[in-house]
């Protein structure tokens, strides 16, 4: 999908070797202006703010407490997870 854009990648972590998790997960998290979350065959949109922490955390966080993968930054928007209609979306 990247290809077919011209989508350049600017940085790539390895989810398995950097792992980011609890505060530092927050921090990532909370400087972003949206975060687009795909989850099975839906996606949906959250503003980051200290009211919807526990929220967004339940969502973006995996069943071992880290960062879901994959995890891309656009600007000041955050995409976690994979969801297709999500990506033609927003890429």
């Amino acid at each position: 999908m990247f290809d077919e854009r011209n989508i350049g990648i600017g940085e790539a972590v390895e989810a398995r070797k950097q792992k980011i998790s609890g505060d530092d997960a927050w921090k990532l998290l909370a400087g972003a202006s949206e975060i687009v979350v795909g989850r099975g065959k839906k996606y949906q949109v959250l503003t980051p703010s200290e009211e919807n922490r526990e929220e967004i955390l339940r969502l973006c966080l995996g069943r071992t407490g880290n960062l879901r993968a994959p995890t891309l930054r656009i600007g000041d928007r955050l995409l976690v997870g994979f969801n297709d209609a999500m990506y033609s979306a927003y890429l």
